[in-house]
């Protein structure tokens, strides 16, 4: 070893120069500054707004959020992110989560989701923390959380839904204000702690939905410059926001840090809404080798006439119920076609043979 002009230890090899030993940088070192997650938010993104019809307020928070989630300087001692979904049936809101699952996990049932609609009693407040002491099955610590898809991975965050809100018990929803608050949750019999911090919490609620939608209704009555000046002093993310306001505490809603308003489905996304009903069909055949082709009469067969309350789930549910039997009947008479084309005349769906 030698000592360079500068007072620098080096090190002097009979091959090499003398080296600095600033120039050894730790493993550690060399990853200050680059993100932990591998995920790209642009490629999540990109995958949301092919498949999420008129939602860009919503989706344009999401991306922030997707961005800072990314970056990974948040908290330490709170989940990743908190993030409240509001909106009518059918818009996108549980499909998003699903989403985002798949562009960052590559499947989308790689997350927990808790249905609240099935804990609306208190005393289910226990299928969440575990049984209390002295009650069966406390020593155990079981609850209905999927503790692998919260925890996620050193370069993959976990994701977690709650599943209308609105739903749960007041007991249960102030249960998950710790979880929101703290990013852990300690079940009842103290023997086990899951850990949120890693993980990006989703919830989505159709609170006020029903009040916006009765008072859109009302406007409808109205003449067309009356209805805009009412919406403009009284927009429906008003309403939502007050019914949510009396629905949920102030200590809960403090702890959420993004409330996005999906916009119920308007008539010109239909269209648009049957192709991604259409593709999500065909993709579902790809393993049979088979695919299936809608004229522009049978597409226009499943949104016409489509009441835009009941949002995209009800056009799925309608290619379920009317499309698919159709399909069945034929690929099971004739197992060699792999290729079907379907027309509508006289509003009855059939196959259009060449």
């Amino acid at each position: 070893m030698t000592t360079a002009p500068h007072g620098i230890p080096t090190i002097q090899s009979a091959t090499s120069q003398p080296i600095s030993t600033h120039q050894y940088v730790s493993a550690k070192d060399r990853l200050i500054g680059k993100p932990r997650f591998h995920f790209e938010p642009t490629q999540v993104m990109q995958l949301l707004r092919q498949r999420i019809i008129g939602q860009d307020a919503a989706l344009n928070e999401i991306e922030k959020m997707l961005y800072v989630v990314k970056a990974d300087f948040s908290s330490t001692e709170r989940p990743l992110s908190v993030t409240l979904m509001l909106g009518p049936t059918g818009v996108g809101k549980t499909e998003t989560v699903r989403l985002i699952a798949e562009a960052i996990y590559g499947r989308p049932d790689a997350f927990c989701r808790i249905d609240m609609n099935t804990l609306a009693q208190e005393h289910y407040a226990a299928a969440l923390t575990g049984a209390p002491p002295g009650y069966v099955g406390s020593k155990e610590g079981h609850s209905l959380f999927d503790e692998t898809a919260i925890a996620g991975s050193h370069t993959r965050p976990g994701i977690m839904l709650f599943d209308e809100l609105e739903k749960a018990s007041s007991e249960v929803i102030r249960g998950l204000m710790n979880v929101l608050d703290t990013g852990k949750l300690t079940l009842t019999a103290g023997t086990k702690t899951i850990d949120f911090r890693n993980c990006m919490i989703f919830m989505t609620s159709n609170v006020g939905a029903q009040a916006a939608q009765q008072y859109l209704d009302k406007l409808n009555l109205l003449p067309q410059k009356v209805q805009q000046l009412c919406l403009k002093r009284m927009p429906t993310q008003r309403i939502i926001e007050k019914v949510m306001q009396r629905k949920f505490d102030p200590e809960f809603l403090n702890r959420i840090d993004r409330s996005l308003h999906y916009q119920a489905v308007s008539a010109d996304a239909l269209p648009q809404l049957v192709e991604i009903e259409l593709e999500k069909l065909n993709h579902r055949l790809q393993h049979q080798q088979r695919q299936v082709e809608l004229t522009a009469a049978a597409k226009a067969y499943f949104y016409q006439g489509h009441d835009i309350r009941y949002g995209a789930r009800h056009l799925g549910r309608k290619i379920r119920t009317e499309l698919e039997p159709i399909l069945a009947l034929y690929f099971l008479k004739y197992p060699e076609k792999s290729e079907i084309c379907v027309d509508c005349s006289a509003n009855q769906l059939h196959l259009k043979i060449e």
